[in-house]
Order: C-alpha cells, then sequence, then structure tokens
C-alpha cells in the first residue's frame, strides 16, 4: 500500500509540474518596448535645409571689346589691387580665312581700286594743269587791267576760272585719297592669316585691370582664347566679407522674420551663430533631387558670431542652417516618435502599473525631434516610442532589454 501511495503522489506531482509549466509557458509575457519620460525644458522649433556661402559684393571682370584673351598668369585665391594688379591681357584677333569665291572677288576689287586710284591720279594732273593755265591767264589780265587795255569783266571771269580750278584742284586730291583708302582697305581683307606676325606683350592693346581690391574668387577663362564682348574673365571678392544663401521651402519662409536667429553647422567646423538680414519678396520653382517641383525663396544670412570662428570658410562653401522659427524656456515636451492619430486626435501609450494606456493629448508646436504638450500629460509620465501593432489598450509592456 505504501509503495502505491508513492506512486500515487510521483504521479501527481509530475502532473501538477506539467500543468503549472504549461501554464507558465502560455501565460502572456509582457511586450519589450522603448519608452521614454516627458520631461519639461527648453524648445525651439527650426526651418532646416542646405545653404551656402557667398561673397557679399562679388565684381566680375568681362571684355571690354572682342578679340583674343591671352593665357592669365592669376590663380584663384591670389590677392588683387584696386587699379594697379592686371588681371587679364587682350590682344587684337588674327584675320579670318576666306573661301575661293571671296578671294576672287576681293581681287576684283583691289583691281578696280588700283583703276580707280589712277583715275583719280590722272583727274589730279588734269586739273593742276588746267589750275597751272588759269593763274597764268589770271597774271596776264591784271597787267594788262593796270593799263585798262581789257575790260573789267575779262579780269573778273580769269579770277574766277583760277578760283574755281583750284577748288576742283581740291575736290581731286581728296577723291584720291578716297580711291587710296579703298584700297589700302581691300588689301587689308586679302591678308593672309598665316603672314601676320606673333603679338608681341609690346604690341598688346589692352591691359585689364583689377576695379577692386581683394582676392580672386574664380577663373571663368583661364586659357587663351578668342571672346566676344562683354564674355566674363576672372571674378573678384573679399572672401572675409561672407554671407550665407539659403533657398527655404515658401512655406517655412512666411514664419522667418528678419533678425530672427540662426544656427549654421555641417561645414565641417563648430557651429556658428547668425542672422536673418533678408527675405526675398518673390520665390521661384526648383526641383528637388526626387523630381518634385518645390516653391523656394532666398533668404540672406550674416554672420554674429567673430570672424575667427568661421574664418575657414570661403565662398561657395556649403553649410546647414537652422533658421529658429519659434522656441521657449519651460516647456512640457515628449519625443514626437511617442505620438500617433487616433481619429483626429493625437494619441499615446502611457504606461501606468506595467500596463499600456492609450491617452489623448493636445499638441502645440513640433519640431523633428519632439513635440510641446499643453494637455493629456503631466511631467514625469512614461509614453511608449513607436508603438508597433502589438500594443493595445492594457497590454502588458516591459523595457526592452539592450544588448
Amino acid at each position: 500500500m505504501r509503495s502505491i501511495w508513492i506512486k500515487r503522489s510521483l504521479w501527481a506531482l509530475g502532473l501538477g509540474l506539467a500543468i503549472a509549466g504549461i501554464v507558465w509557458f502560455a501565460w502572456p509575457q509582457p511586450i519589450p518596448i522603448d519608452f521614454s519620460v516627458v520631461t519639461k525644458g527648453p524648445m525651439e522649433v527650426t526651418a532646416d535645409d542646405e545653404a551656402k556661402t557667398s561673397v557679399r559684393e562679388i565684381y566680375t571682370v568681362s571684355a571690354p571689346v572682342s578679340g583674343k584673351v591671352l593665357r592669365t598668369a592669376r590663380d584663384a585665391g591670389d590677392p588683387v589691387i584696386a587699379d594697379e594688379t592686371v588681371v587679364a591681357v587682350m590682344q587684337p584677333v588674327t584675320p579670318a580665312f576666306h573661301d575661293a569665291s571671296t578671294h576672287e572677288q576681293l581681287l576684283a576689287a583691289a583691281a578696280a581700286a588700283d583703276a580707280a586710284e589712277k583715275l583719280a591720279e590722272a583727274e589730279v594732273r588734269r586739273i593742276a594743269a588746267s589750275l597751272d593755265f588759269a593763274r597764268k591767264e589770271l597774271d596776264r589780265a591784271q597787267e594788262l587791267a593796270r593799263t585798262d587795255t581789257i575790260a573789267v569783266r575779262t579780269l573778273d571771269k580769269a579770277r574766277f576760272d583760277a578760283e574755281a580750278n583750284a577748288a576742283a584742284l581740291a575736290s581731286a586730291k581728296a577723291q584720291l585719297d578716297v580711291r587710296r583708302s579703298e584700297r589700302a582697305s581691300v588689301a587689308a581683307r586679302l591678308i593672309d592669316p598665316s603672314s601676320v606676325p606673333a603679338q608681341s606683350d609690346s604690341a598688346c592693346c589692352i591691359q585689364i585691370r583689377s576695379p577692386v581690391a581683394g582676392r580672386v574668387l574664380k577663373i571663368i577663362q583661364e586659357s587663351e582664347t578668342i571672346v566676344q564682348a562683354g564674355a566674363p574673365l576672372i571674378e573678384i571678392g573679399d572672401p572675409q566679407d561672407l554671407e550665407v544663401v539659403a533657398e527655404l521651402l515658401s512655406t517655412d519662409a512666411v514664419q522667418i522674420n528678419v533678425g530672427s536667429s540662426v544656427r549654421i553647422d555641417g561645414w565641417g567646423g563648430a557651429p556658428v551663430q547668425g542672422r536673418v538680414s533678408r527675405v526675398d519678396p518673390a520665390g521661384f520653382v526648383k526641383i528637388s533631387a526626387l523630381g518634385i517641383e518645390e516653391q523656394r525663396v532666398r533668404t540672406w544670412i550674416d554672420f554674429t558670431d567673430p570672424a575667427e570662428r568661421w574664418s575657414r570658410l570661403g565662398h561657395d562653401y556649403r553649410v546647414i542652417v537652422h533658421v529658429i522659427i519659434w522656441q521657449a524656456d519651460d516647456v512640457l515636451t515628449a519625443p514626437a516618435g511617442a505620438f500617433f492619430r487616433k481619429g483626429n486626435d493625437w494619441a499615446v501609450f502611457a504606461i501606468r502599473d506595467g500596463r499600456a494606456r492609450s491617452a489623448l493629448v493636445t499638441l502645440g508646436q513640433r519640431n523633428n525631434q519632439t513635440a510641446q504638450i499643453i494637455s493629456g500629460l503631466s511631467e514625469g509620465d512614461q509614453v511608449v516610442l513607436h508603438p508597433s501593432d502589438r500594443i493595445s489598450e492594457g497590454v502588458a509592456v516591459a523595457e526592452r532589454e539592450v544588448q
């Protein structure tokens, strides 16, 4: 009997342990979660975007005339002195080639110019002979007039002929000069480019000097080439006179005021402070990297920190700007990842006695990381971060163990 009782006891104990194990495994375990604590502290809302630095006053030196610009001896970063430093040198262009038809036309024009010049020379000789004869006739008439041998009319006629021939001679000589100039013009158009000697520095026509003191920012035309009048050659400015130009979304720009504080970072050095100096009154369309049309507004920012803190920045350097739209010192906040939509309201899962309890909240200002809580939570409350579909009303939760 005793052995039977012992066996039954062992079977009962085993059965109890088995039932306990099944119950333990079947009992719902707390869901591991990440959580955060609602706290009070400073908060700010910013408009964040990429921007670039820019020299405040950039001077673009352009070619004053069409011609050949020589290879520049300047490099980006070289200092220049106003009205002294030569930044570009220009020479006249070499005559252009012309085709066979144009060449024959120019030869014919040159032959016609030669003939016209010879005709003008002959006309000068003829009129010169007439003038010589008229002057001799005038001398004879004046001698005869002293003895009253001829009429006054005859003397006047001789004087008129002499003056008319003198004027005709002057006109003929001027016409000869015109014909010679026309011949020279045609001869110049016939010049072969290969026969033109190379220009020396002493024969240079134009030396372009820097309009302001500063440094060379960019060499637009470095190599020797032919340029048209007005072609940009070089950019000059003062690298220490920097500002930041940001192209912000128009929805952010409308919330920014002149004088708003700006934090500037992402340039490779310590963050520096700035201030909005101007917001453009007109926007423009910019295509984003994803191909989306965005309405952007240029915003101009001045540095407020000493130049020593940002002196390593240069023209067209990339920076990240954070323009402060709103800020407060004592605000009840929680991470933005804790909030989700419940109908038309915002809600969170607050942790009460180890279980998740949903709570409706009223939010105020928000940024990329945190949100201001107007009502629904108190300082010190714990909320579930990024709740998954496993989190529901009343479910047991426990802090996730960090491996």
